[in-house]
């Protein structure tokens, strides 16, 4: 059954539809209120709709000012002469008393959205981006291990039609394995149980810890032992951090890489997904290249590193 409160922000959202700027200044505060209330009772779905909603909106009523707003509150004509002529039909003070934004707003508003995944991040809000995979102060950040976030069961399924079977999962759980199933796994719980200590070997599976240090730990790791020949074919889960230095060290030794085209949603314990804030890719290391693009075609682009 959907709570009231639920219900009352989902109809908010539902009630924003086409940009107008007539309805703009009750829109954008429609969704600031569901935005607001999102945060409050953690509906991190609905947060997500509302502020992705809200930068629609912004960026359309950027676009409507640009094309529709003379500057310095004089109309203008341009175009040519007589009836080829066009005139900009509003001042900035008159769409300001239509939309609730003046000239200099507008200005602020331009600025943050050259950068809207900042913005979108900023309007998500710090409780948000806290509960969510991949941020610092997360260290598990998504994959199998110690803060109980699991990769889902249908990539698994994929991971091991390509590789046989997992011979080793160096960074799990007790839980996760549950789904992964590997003959040999290491959770980091213990010295003896580490796996930046232990040796990797046969084939391997691996969805690191996301903290900045230990990620790389993790795949300096994957990558020596690659090249040592301990692991012998491997797949590995990560973010899509395309300009980070360990992604670009994986790169080079990958046979292909997936990057699939919806971002995979993680789950806890309970099987409850969570709403991740980056996309991901599935690295491949090993010889059967071809099967690997066979099973994760369907789900994503796949590049082959040159």
């Amino acid at each position: 059954m959907v709570s009231p409160r639920r219900a009352l922000i989902l109809g908010e959202i539902n009630a924003v539809t086409q940009f107008d700027p007539k309805r703009f200044k009750l829109n954008i505060a429609a969704l600031n209120f569901t935005i607001e209330e999102a945060r409050q009772i953690r509906e991190w779905e609905i947060l997500e709709r509302a502020v992705d909603r809200k930068m629609e909106q912004l960026a359309a009523f950027l676009n409507w000012w640009t094309i529709n707003v003379s500057p310095n509150d004089k109309r203008t004509r341009f175009g040519g002469n007589g009836n080829n002529s066009s005139v900009i039909p509003m001042s900035e003070s008159q769409a300001k008393r239509l939309t609730g934004i003046g000239a200099v707003q507008k200005h602020r508003l331009t600025i943050r959205m050259k950068n809207p995944e900042k913005y979108r991040y900023d309007l998500l809000g710090a409780g948000y981006l806290e509960a969510q995979l991949g941020l610092p102060s997360n260290h598990r950040a998504g994959g199998t291990g110690n803060n109980q976030w699991h990769t889902p069961e249908q990539y698994i399924k994929m991971v091991r039609k390509v590789l046989g079977k997992i011979d080793l999962d160096p960074a799990s759980s007790n839980r996760a394995q549950h789904v992964v199933k590997a003959e040999m796994f290491f959770t980091g719980t213990t010295p003896n149980d580490n796996g930046l200590i232990e040796p990797w070997h046969g084939r391997v599976f691996l969805n690191p810890p996301y903290s900045p240090k230990e990620i790389t730990a993790f795949v300096d790791k994957m990558c020596d032992e690659y090249v040592a020949g301990r692991v012998k074919a491997a797949i590995m889960l990560t973010h899509n951090y395309t300009d980070s230095g360990w992604f670009q060290k994986a790169t080079p030794l990958a046979k292909a890489i997936c990057f699939p085209r919806t971002r995979i949603r993680f789950e806890d314990p309970d099987g409850v997904p969570c709403s991740p804030t980056q996309g991901q890719a599935f690295f491949y290391f090993g010889r059967s290249a071809t099967k690997f693009i066979k099973v994760f075609a369907p789900i994503g682009f796949i590049v082959s590193p040159l």
